[in-house]
């Protein structure tokens, strides 16, 4: 073992060495090798970042995997007063901690040129990291937020524009009307979606609940409120089941209840950015072709001017598979250092900040790290290239007959 690994050290300094004697001979041959490195690494890790970009941006919409989803109400339209008690007992039950009721209202606020109504969602603390709601200034609900006198709000950027965009450090406040006007005010900003054109603002459900009238004019009532819930992927359907029985059971026979998984995994099946990855890496593999091409050029006009060297050292003891060895490890030494240099320069493409920026489009919070699958996969692709280079040269080395080579 001792002697093998002696071997391999010696054989590697000794290709290296090689390398850097003919340094100039296979500079070019390397550059196509290290773009071609280069180009499939960045392809796989500007993969990662974009399909975080769509995970995100689809997490915001239907919630993070697996996100539940759980309505019910009484066969004559009304919403089952028993349903608060029945959702606690729920999360205790099954000690769930990412859950939220969802209320989806409408409230008339007073703007400087005039009253209109206002989508409202009521929602639970969870809610924002479950959907992974981002704000422009402020800050997410908090458990003091349960405790206010004026309930707090959370607007989107169209709602902060009609006010004048204020400064949240005042604790700027907005007017809710109804049977009695209620002072919200206004803790946080959130980015309107592309499509929206009207203000719109997330509340506390309970907050909600308590500046709601008891009759709601069924014009502004989008529906009874629903639960969503965070959970496990590996138990979500066990939950579904069990959610089902327990809701139904509770509420009897009158009431219809549904669970279901509405998150985008649920959906979606494979990498939606496969068929660009294949695409890209297709092409950085032609380029990879190329270089091998030149390397084998390269190493066969090498190997010529260094037969009577390769005769001496058979001469001397050499067997044929450490010339075979020596000689195939010169391309393979060249390649990796070629792939090594464009793995560095991959890494350094995918996480500089414009590129960052121009990819997720503002769309990804938790960026992820450079993918290691994408360094080991430009790596192997470079020792494969120079193995392969290096194939044919060592086979010609090996052919060689002593005699010859020493009279050449």
């Amino acid at each position: 073992m001792k002697r093998f690994a002696s071997n391999l050290v010696g054989a590697v300094i000794e290709a290296w060495q090689e390398v850097r004697i003919h340094k100039t001979r296979v500079m070019l041959s390397l550059i196509g090798v290290a773009v071609a490195v280069c180009a499939i690494t960045t392809v796989v890790g500007l993969g990662a970042v974009a399909q975080q970009a769509t995970v995100e941006q689809n997490e915001r919409s239907g919630g993070r995997a697996a996100s539940l989803y759980l309505s019910a109400s009484m066969n004559d339209g009304s919403t089952p007063t028993e349903m608060p008690e029945i959702w606690r007992t729920a999360l205790e039950r099954y000690k769930i901690d990412y859950a939220s009721r969802v209320v989806n209202t409408s409230q008339t606020v007073q703007f400087a040129d005039g009253a209109v109504p206002v989508q409202t969602i009521g929602v639970d603390p969870p809610y924002g990291i479950m959907h992974r709601i981002t704000l422009e200034e402020g800050t997410w609900f908090a458990a003091a937020d349960q405790r206010r006198l004026a309930p707090a709000v959370l607007i989107n950027s169209i709602f902060w524009d009609r006010l004048g965009r204020p400064d949240l450090r005042t604790h700027p406040t907005t007017t809710l009307i109804g049977e009695r006007s209620t002072t919200a005010v206004v803790t946080g900003v959130y980015p309107a979606l592309s499509y929206e054109t009207e203000p719109a603002m997330y509340m506390l459900a309970d907050a909600l609940t308590a500046i709601t009238p008891v009759v709601i004019d069924p014009n502004l009532q989008f529906g009874p409120p629903s639960y969503e819930l965070w959970v496990p992927v590996k138990i979500s359907e066990q939950l579904v089941t069990a959610l089902q029985r327990d809701v139904q059971g509770a509420l009897g026979s009158e009431a219809t209840v549904q669970v279901n998984r509405q998150d985008y995994s649920s959906f979606q099946d494979g990498d939606p950015y496969l068929s660009l990855k294949l695409t890209v890496g297709a092409i950085a593999g032609l380029v990879l072709l190329l270089g091998a091409l030149g390397l084998v050029n390269i190493a066969l006009v090498t190997l010529k001017q260094r037969i009577r060297e390769i005769g001496i050292r058979r001469s001397f003891g050499a067997t044929a598979a450490r010339v075979f060895f020596a000689v195939m490890m010169e391309s393979v030494v060249a390649t990796v250092v070629a792939g090594i240099v464009g793995v560095i320069a991959a890494v350094l493409i995918v996480k500089s900040p414009f590129v960052e920026d121009f990819i997720s489009q503002g769309q990804v919070t938790d960026f992820p790290p450079f993918p290691v699958e994408a360094a080991v996969l430009g790596l192997v692709c470079a020792t494969v290239v120079g193995a392969l280079a290096g194939l044919i040269p060592a086979l010609v080395a090996v052919r060689v007959k002593v005699i010859d080579a020493i009279r050449y």
